[in-house]
């Protein structure tokens, strides 16, 4: 893909600079290529594109050819690679496209099809696909929460929602209320979210332990299932050695492990470059690095 857009970008690129006209198949071939690896608006293997995917690719197709000569003339191959800046583009043009309208038309594409045929679980691939690339979800009860909890929240409670869509599309009535299909499912997005915050309220939890700036937990107490106690015993199985394996270069021993143990164990950073011969800076800068890296793999285990 890299080299056939580098190649068409270029054409495209010398016949605007040289000639101020706006080229023709150039344009064309640079635009079919970009959307070639469109995750929305595709036919199923082996069908001609038709009905709402010959649509939402045409319309995609329209939006790029108005604002791709102005990316051409803006692109800066030091800044961006040529992929980078394609998937770019298509991205711009599928958000822009996907209205109401065409969600609604995927929907309708699903129920016209048998549950578990292959037509529909196409049908349900694209319309998942479309929803997320559409950024029409709304984001209930923001203030509730801690921006990283909420952030946990909000991904379970999308992906239960797109289940639930998945699952219960025939459910889905056109004629019914406003008629829009981004308020059926935002309208089960908050109530789904609702109830993720129910069984996390449970736990008597609202923030999440400032995963980023680990060395700052407070030494492990007596205290049973503390984040800092469950955080210590992860670290300390290490089951499959992926904090052990995170380590500064040439220097296996100077890993992640040890290093999030001794700051656990309250050692100072002094104690932890006399221990390993390091500089401290060099020792500060590869923990918070690998705390950002390892984070969700924390949170995933903390509130799995």
């Amino acid at each position: 893909m890299d080299e056939r857009l580098t190649q068409l970008l270029e054409e495209a690129k010398q016949v605007v600079t040289n000639g101020g006209a706006v080229p023709g198949s150039e344009i064309d071939q640079l635009v079919e290529e970009i959307l070639r690896s469109r995750p929305v608006g595709r036919a199923l293997p082996g069908q001609p594109l038709s009905g709402v995917y010959q649509a939402i690719f045409e319309r995609a197709q329209a939006h790029l050819h108005e604002v791709v000569v102005d990316a051409l003339t803006r692109y800066n191959a030091t800044r961006q690679s040529v992929r980078e800046w394609a998937i770019a583009l298509q991205t711009q043009a599928l958000k822009q496209v996907l209205d109401d309208t065409q969600l609604k038309q995927l929907a309708l594409e699903a129920q016209r099809h048998l549950p578990q045929s292959v037509e529909r679980q196409h049908a349900l691939a694209q319309l998942v696909a479309a929803i997320k690339l559409a950024g029409r979800l709304v984001r209930p009860h923001r203030g509730m929460f801690s921006p990283s909890f909420y952030e946990l929240l909000y991904d379970e409670a999308v992906n239960r929602t797109l289940v639930y869509i998945c699952c219960a599309i025939d459910n889905y009535d056109p004629e019914r209320g406003d008629k829009k299909f981004m308020n059926w499912v935002n309208f089960r997005l908050e109530r789904v979210m609702i109830d993720c915050r129910r069984e996390f309220n449970g736990r008597e939890t609202t923030e999440l332990p400032n995963l980023n700036d680990l060395d700052n937990l407070n030494p492990p107490d007596e205290v049973e299932d503390s984040p800092a106690q469950l955080l210590r015993e992860y670290i300390e199985q290490d089951v499959d050695q992926t904090f052990q394996q995170a380590h500064i270069r040439d220097r296996p021993d100077a890993n992640f492990r040890l290093i999030a143990i001794e700051r656990l164990n309250d050692k100072s950073w002094e104690d932890i470059s006399a221990l390993l011969g390091i500089k401290i800076p060099t020792l500060s800068s590869f923990f918070q690095r690998c705390c950002q890296k390892f984070a969700p793999k924390f949170q995933e285990h903390l509130f799995s």
